[in-house]
């Protein structure tokens, strides 16, 4: 119907927008990556001081903290000018395409109309048809922005969807089959990272119902033995098995299942006391929830506040004590009712009176259950079935506590230093007790 002149100049209009559509969208991508770094890390900085709030003020570091969020403001507020310049850059750039082929059609249009080539209403119906086709051209450059920027937006679900689990299930892996809960460890070497070996062919063995010590000095490798037993992460070299099953070949969740944990960094969530001591059994009762409570001494404590087990502990737990929170842990562990129960400390935080009720009640829980108990404190595992000493990653002794005792090596000296270290604490809170042995003059 029209000349094809008005073909070229359309094509070339439609092609010009495309290309530049994609082309701009592609380099605006890199800001609009920009801005969710941005963001993501000033979300990160405000979360992370908050949480740790109790750390920002012990040090003053109020205005530190405000700077530090500020300037992360600030950048992100600059990469997001950057996205919203670049974005009215390809609007402009979309409407100044139209605009032209628009202008040149019509320009061109009215020639052929001052020639008698066309009608007055052939102009009217060139704009009405250049329009239509434009309209959806419009819309293909919003959409195929919108995608992009969903893409963009992802890209961290994505690098997620990427990482490798650490520890994974084996195929046709078997549930544990848990009988009698006899563990061992048959030369074990584990490493976090080159270079640096933390457990060095560590081999030993619980028999079931029995109670297992590991003492050492701060990084001998303790809490690393109670983290391999879960599976947090699996042997370089060597096996762990519970009652002959080699754990790296059964499923995590099953044994996870029949092990009991209580760390020595209690974490709670921000919810009632009930709910976080029910977190050991989902689906416990009420009546099950305080047994557990007093089987942990703390029953008589959380009925002292004033909405009882309804209490929020607020976030992690701040609004309990060091004790509390681990007397919740304990309480939350008893309630699992497991076969084998690994102590982390359990009592590090506790007062020596509360520490005494709470080794009696561990006492009772760990009865007929194969326990491993993780101790500083030596006079907490005096009672145990074997103790073993660590030393950067080995066992250098082992046997019960009159054993390690009689033969004067390492546990002895450990022995020693604390029971001194105890009494002269013992002196300076009760000076009467313990008069001086210098004689006047």
């Amino acid at each position: 119907l029209f000349h094809a002149w008005f073909g070229l100049i359309i094509f070339v209009c439609m092609s010009l927008y495309l290309t530049l559509t994609i082309f701009i969208t592609e380099w605006r991508t890199k800001y609009r990556r920009d801005m969710n770094t941005r963001d993501n890390e000033a979300k990160s900085r405000a979360v992370d001081s908050l949480l740790n709030f109790e750390t920002v003020k012990y040090y003053n570091a109020e205005s530190y903290e405000v700077n530090r969020f500020n300037d992360a403001i600030i950048k992100y507020q600059v990469s997001e000018w950057k996205v919203s310049a670049s974005l009215g850059l390809l609007n402009q750039t979309q409407n100044l395409v139209i605009g032209l082929g628009l202008l040149a059609g019509s320009l061109l249009c009215a020639y052929f109309v001052t020639e008698n080539k066309l009608q007055v209403g052939d102009f009217v119906l060139f704009g009405t048809y250049i329009i239509q086709l434009y309209t959806p051209l419009n819309w293909f450059g919003t959409y195929y922005r919108m995608i992009q920027n969903s893409f963009v937006d992802m890209e961290n679900m994505f690098e997620l969807f990427h990482e490798e689990q650490e520890v994974k299930d084996v195929v046709n892996a078997s549930d544990l089959r848990l009988e009698a809960g006899r563990i061992e460890f048959e030369n074990v070497h584990f490493s976090y990272m080159d270079g640096k070996e933390i457990l060095q062919d560590v081999s030993f063995s619980v028999m079931p119902g029995q109670t297992l010590a590991l003492v050492g000095p701060s990084g001998s490798g303790k809490s690393t033995i109670i983290r391999l037993l879960f599976r947090f992460y699996d042997v370089w070299g060597g096996c762990i098995r519970i009652d002959g099953q080699d754990i790296s070949q059964v499923k995590q969740a099953s044994l996870r299942a029949h092990i009991g944990v209580v760390p020595q960094d209690t974490v709670l969530f921000n919810d009632t006391i009930a709910n976080n001591i029910r977190y050991g059994r989902i689906l416990a009762t009420d009546e099950e929830v305080q047994e557990a409570a007093r089987a942990a001494d703390i029953h008589d404590r959380i009925l002292s506040f004033p909405d009882g087990y309804n209490t929020q502990v607020g976030e992690r737990g701040l609004k309990l004590s060091g004790g509390e929170k681990q007397r919740v842990a304990i309480a939350r562990t008893i309630l699992k009712g497991p076969r084998i129960i690994l102590l982390d400390e359990a009592t590090s935080a506790l007062d020596t009176e509360t520490e005494r009720n709470i080794q009696a009640s561990l006492a009772k829980v760990c009865a007929h259950r194969t326990t491993i108990v993780v101790a500083h404190r030596l006079s907490t595992v005096v009672g145990a079935d074997q103790i073993l000493v660590l030393k950067d990653g080995r066992i250098v002794e082992r046997g019960r506590h009159e054993e390690l005792l009689q033969k004067g090596g390492v546990y002895a000296g450990m022995w020693m230093q604390q029971q001194a270290g105890d009494e002269g604490e013992s002196k300076e809170r009760c000076p009467e007790k313990f008069p001086s042995s210098k004689k006047g003059p």
